[in-house]
């Protein structure tokens, strides 16, 4: 733990541009709030504590953090008025006052920062130091102006610039890192005399400098990485341009192939294996990971899930929270979900449905079936129209089927049942009672007639 650096993130505002009824940080972009976006990486440079200044739906954004992380570094100060940036940072005075350290204040709404970047920023030595870009249209952005020598002079929002102001295209994105005691000190001589009536961060650095503190800027040449979420399309572009670096890494560094790039939709945080095949209207959610050799057809969704390799996932398929061994087919048309397993060179077929069940390797479950809370053992084949009744009202029930079983088409198993190894079941049968190894049941309700070998 670095106890030399703490993180303060500023989550308080209301984002009105967003023409939403909750807050903007709570938004989503690749599946999680961008809140999110920033606590991880904040983490990922080890601070002694990170800070979450919360204002707005505080308590939303409050569990949206906790859901995502239970890291007891993170804490929350309230911004009780929503006076700006300035009294942003200092509503945060009490738990961090006296501390000697420096001080890394993040934007709850700029959720692509790299961590290499900040890593750079904390390296630069000064009182105040501010990452800065440049872009070609500035509007909208607070103006970083410098001196002849290029050295800092001051930052100016752009509804208090001048036209010559406004001229400059290097702008503030709203990231710095202070020592934190001259932070605090130069808070108290801030005001707001301004356009906005607001006390404004910004003029921190400003003060500083007529102190004859060291005011540093560290320019950046990715303006992607510093960009802001204002508004929904200013959202979806983000989300487009994160979705493109994602399959363009995953087609040069990993060689996964993609049909249409522009149909899919992938996290960033997938991993997917060498040769694997991604075809058109495909998406790929959260912390998913697919093997090599793998192919997923047309109209698929797998989210928080584990594809082995060599997998076929076949069109239109739901998988969710769930993972599909190496060798498996799955599909057309089938669902796993609520922690589903296929074993090795397992297959469901088309309107399958697996809900926290366990399909044991080489297991079949090809047609119109429904299995859950059960437990198949290998190389056991389950018939057309098959339903695992696992709920009598009031709880769950688990099914057991072992090995080498035949269960026959439109069997009902009613839970809690058993199947013992080898037994088999005719078509139609209602099962309400554990059937031996080896035994043959058949109808309603379903009674032993022979050994299932027999049979054959």
């Amino acid at each position: 733990m670095n106890s030399e650096l703490d993180i303060l993130i500023l989550a308080a505002g209301l984002g009105t541009r967003m023409r939403s009824g909750k807050a903007k940080v709570l938004h989503h972009l690749d599946g999680r709030p961008l809140i999110a976006h920033v606590c991880e990486t904040a983490a990922k440079l080890d601070p002694a504590s990170i800070f979450i200044v919360i204002g707005h739906q505080a308590e939303e954004v409050t569990d949206a953090v906790n859901a995502e992380f239970s890291d007891p570094r993170i804490k929350f100060v309230r911004q009780e008025k929503m006076l700006g940036t300035g009294d942003a940072v200092a509503s945060a005075r009490k738990a961090l006052v006296g501390r000697d350290s420096r001080l890394l204040v993040l934007s709850g709404d700029v959720p692509l920062i790299a961590e290499k970047t900040l890593e750079g920023l904390l390296e630069t030595p000064a009182a105040a130091a501010i990452l800065t870009v440049t872009l070609p249209d500035p509007t909208g952005y607070g103006r970083v102006i410098r001196s002849r020598s290029g050295s800092f002079e001051r930052i100016v929002e752009q509804k208090d610039a001048s036209p010559e102001e406004l001229a400059a295209n290097e702008i503030n994105s709203g990231i710095y890192c202070f020592d934190t005691r001259k932070l605090f000190a130069a808070l108290e001589k801030i005001g707001n005399d301004n356009a906005q009536g607001e006390y404004y961060l910004t003029d921190v650095p400003g003060i500083l400098k007529h102190e004859g503190e060291t005011v540093a800027l560290y320019l950046h040449d990715d303006p992607l990485e510093i960009e802001g979420v204002n508004d929904r399309r200013q959202l979806a572009e983000m989300e487009r341009r994160l979705r493109e670096r994602t399959i363009e890494r995953l087609m040069l560094d990993s060689g996964v192939t993609f049909i249409d790039p522009t149909s899919v939709y992938i996290s960033s945080r997938a991993v997917i294996g060498r040769d694997s095949v991604i075809y058109q209207n495909v998406s790929i959610e959260g912390r998913t990971t697919i093997g090599e050799n793998s192919t997923i057809r047309p109209g698929t969704r797998i989210a928080a899930s584990t594809i082995g390799n060599g997998v076929e996932i076949r069109d239109n398929c739901l998988i969710v929270d769930s993972v599909v061994g190496d060798g498996c087919v799955v599909g057309p048309m089938a669902h796993l979900r609520g922690n589903a397993e296929m074993g090795e060179n397992a297959r469901v077929g088309n309107f399958v449905e697996l809900k926290k069940t366990r399909l044991g390797r080489g297991s079949k479950a090809n047609h119109l079936t429904y299995l859950g809370d059960a437990t198949i053992g290998e190389k056991t084949n389950i018939g057309a129209g098959t339903i695992t009744c696992n709920y009598d009202g009031k709880n769950k029930n688990p099914t057991t089927i072992g090995d080498n079983v035949k269960i026959g088409s439109d069997t009902m198993l009613v839970a809690p049942v058993k199947v013992g190894d080898g037994a088999a079941t005719g078509a139609g049968s209602v099962v309400t009672k554990d059937i031996p190894a080896g035994e043959l049941v058949v109808g309603v309700p379903a009674k032993s007639k022979k050994t299932a070998q027999a049979c054959e």
